[in-house]
């Protein structure tokens, strides 16, 4: 069950993808068609205005069709087979779905409910899906209904017809299947759907003013689940769905990013629920902070070694909140580190949720700058100088508690024990293998090799026999494996370019990096 979990939740991050460049954009839009800024360039009805509209508009494509993406993305990572016709199938069955919605709404307003002749949004409980009016479920009802689809897809798509209904095999017949599927679904949904909406409006209310307590919960759940994939689960409702605000934190900072900006109210007041968001502040803080830890209590030989290693990593994990390569480190090496950081995360979030600190901070420092700090400063710099402070403040109980657990419990982090204990690049495996004199059978394909290195990767995993199911989410080669014995040692990936290997039982987590989309890709291509 938890492999199953796994899996879906590496396949919602694939919209998640194109959120960063979309919500740059936005943010780049709103900052630049500011008159505070740009004075009368901002003028509506300028060219300059006009350009940043344009702009604007085709950025939040991503954002108003999120339910239609995340029915997308599923098929693509969970099908077994044709995925370009799984996601097909799921687009079909999903419209579908919203079709048989509308039209019971429109026929049995009064058994349901719910009155759709009302204007979508607000408390409507309304939305329009790809032109569709149905109820708002948001992310949650094109998760739902994917993962149905891609079931049948994976269950049906191979069954053979008589000779005479060979026309409706294949995808017309998943398709068929999903008509029939849907039609018990969406009456259940439109029976059901509008009481569990009165229920989200009372967690989001439950939410937006508990306060301290929610915010340190949310934070050290979405960091402590980091290795088993399910921290999706818990950012996702949040700054994608409808935990706690319609539409998610990160769509409704950017919605309101303009009236913000204009706004001399406390920040605290126009966007409570940015405390659910604020995860990012120890990218900026806490890692630079523990790298720093690493490289203090390394071995004084090894200190130039170790700094080559991190300071990379580091610029990474603060440029653009890619944390995966220092995370893992600290999960491979002492799992009790890794427990310390997350607390320590959540303590900062919540300390500066509770000096008035709120937006999106979920990534690195672009996001910072081009979605808060400067678009906002000019009539809420105090609360970004309070946030900077109290990151600083943090920097160093990060550093001073960092430095204490390695040498109390002697932890190995790189460059401490005898045998190094390293954040392994690819130009590292290249040099190695030149001073060692590999043998061919064991030299990892060179970088533009891309077949040659997705064999290498299948011979690691056992064989195309031995894979079951193979995803990915931003950095990590998810697998699972029907032997795990059969599979090669760390090593052995490491020799490919891999950081590490997470096994849990059938179920392998291959640290690549971020190339590990076309990895992925082209172990598919071998595969098929």
């Amino acid at each position: 069950m938890m492999q199953k979990f796994q899996r879906l939740g590496s396949a919602m991050f694939v919209p998640v993808l194109f959120f960063a460049f979309a919500g740059t954009v936005i943010g780049l839009a709103t900052l630049f068609n500011d008159p505070l800024i740009v004075g009368d360039l901002a003028t509506e009805g300028t060219l300059w205005s006009n350009i940043w509209y344009v702009l604007e508009e085709g950025a939040w494509t991503i954002f108003n069709q999120m339910p239609l993406l995340f029915a997308m993305g599923i098929p693509v990572t969970l099908a077994d087979k044709a995925r370009g016709r799984a996601v097909m199938e799921t687009i079909v069955i999903f419209l579908t779905y919203n079709y048989f919605i509308q039209a019971m709404l429109t026929v049995a307003p009064n058994f349901f409910g719910v009155d759709i002749t009302q204007e979508v949004g607000g408390t409507s409980g309304l939305a329009f899906v790809s032109g569709i009016k149905t109820l708002d479920m948001n992310i949650l009802g094109a998760i739902f209904v994917s993962a149905i689809a891609v079931w049948l897809h994976n269950r049906y798509f191979d069954t053979e017809l008589p000779e005479f209904l060979g026309i409706f095999q294949g995808s017309a017949f998943v398709v068929i299947v999903g008509f029939v599927v849907m039609l018990p679904m969406a009456f259940l949904t439109a029976w059901i759907w509008p009481g569990i909406q009165g229920l989200f409006a009372s967690l989001q209310n439950f939410m937006s003013t508990s306060g301290n307590i929610g915010v340190w919960l949310y934070i050290f759940l979405e960091k402590i689940l980091l290795p088993t994939g399910l921290h999706h689960f818990i950012y996702g409702p949040f700054q994608y769905g409808d935990a706690v605000i319609s539409g998610g934190t990160y769509a409704s900072w950017l919605e309101g990013l303009e009236t913000f900006s204009r706004s001399s109210a406390p920040l605290i007041d126009l966007f409570p629920e940015g405390g659910f968001a604020l995860q990012g502040n120890s990218n900026i803080f806490g890692l630079p902070a523990a790298a720093l830890a690493m490289y203090t209590t390394a071995k004084k030989e090894n200190k130039r070694t170790v700094a080559g290693l991190l300071i990379p990593a580091t610029l990474t994990a603060v440029i653009a909140g890619i944390t995966e390569p220092l995370e893992f480190t600290y999960i491979f090496v002492s799992p009790i580190l890794f427990a310390v950081k997350a607390m320590i995360d959540a303590t900062m979030a919540t300390t500066m949720y509770i000096f008035g600190v709120t937006g999106t901070f979920g990534g690195g420092l672009l996001e910072f700058l081009s979605l808060n700090w400067i678009p906002l400063f000019n009539n809420h710099g105090g609360v970004f100088i309070r946030q900077i402070i109290i990151g600083l403040i943090f920097f160093f109980i990060y550093y001073f508690i960092f430095k204490f657990l390695i040498e109390k419990l002697d932890i190995n982090t790189p460059g401490r024990g005898d045998q190094e204990v390293r954040l392994f690049m690819k130009e590292d495996v290249k040099e190695k293998q030149q001073d060692e004199g590999a043998t061919a059978s064991s030299e990892a394909p060179a970088a533009n090799d891309k077949e040659g290195l997705a064999r290498q990767y299948i011979q690691f995993l056992g064989g195309d026999e031995n894979i079951e199911h193979l995803t990915n989410c931003a950095t990590r080669l998810r697998v699972q494996v029907k032997d795990p014995e059969a599979v090669a040692s760390d090593a052995d990936f490491r020799q490919l370019g891999a950081a590490g290997v997470v096994r849990n039982n059938r179920a392998l987590q291959v640290i690549v990096g971020t190339s590990v989309q076309n990895l992925k890709e082209n172990i598919d291509e071998v595969l098929t």
